[in-house]
C-alpha cells in the first residue's frame, strides 16, 4: 500500500478529528481512505473500491442512492448539463438576457462550454450558426 502526505486546512482536520472522537470513523486514516474511494465512485461508477468495509461504512453513514445522485448532479457530476437546461429554459421563454447573464456569471468567455451555451442560446434567437 502506498503512503502519500497531504496537507489540509486546520479547520478540516479539526472536523475530521471530531468525527473520529465521536466514533463515526475508527481513525483519520479510515476517514481519508473512505473519502477518497467515495469521491472516486462519484467520478467513475465502475471504480473498483479497495477500501476494507467500504459498503459497511457507507451504510453506517446512511448515504442513500438519492444522496449519491444529489452529489453527482443531473449529468453525473458536472455543472454543464444543468447549465444547458437553464439556458434552454430561458431561451424557450424568450428570456435571452437572463440566459446571457447566467452564462456570463458562470463561464469565462473562452471556455468551450461557454461557446456551446452561446451557440445554444443563438438557436432560440433564430440566429444562424
Amino acid at each position: 500500500m502506498a503512503k502519500d502526505t497531504v496537507r489540509y486546512p486546520d479547520e478540516v482536520v479539526e472536523e475530521i478529528d471530531a468525527l473520529v472522537e465521536d466514533g463515526m470513523f475508527e481513525s483519520k486514516s479510515e476517514f481519508y481512505r473512505f473519502s477518497a474511494e467515495y469521491v472516486l465512485t462519484l467520478i467513475d461508477p465502475d471504480h473498483d473500491v479497495k477500501t476494507f468495509n467500504f459498503d459497511e461504512i457507507k451504510t453506517e453513514l446512511d448515504i442513500t442512492e438519492e444522496d449519491h445522485a444529489k452529489a453527482l448532479g443531473t449529468d453525473g457530476g458536472t455543472f454543464f448539463l444543468d447549465a444547458v437546461i437553464t439556458v434552454r429554459k430561458h431561451g424557450l421563454r424568450g428570456n435571452h438576457e437572463a440566459a446571457e447573464r447566467f452564462i456570463d456569471t458562470h463561464y469565462d468567455s473562452t471556455d468551450q462550454e461557454c461557446i456551446i451555451l452561446e451557440e445554444l442560446l443563438g438557436t432560440y434567437r433564430g440566429e444562424p450558426s
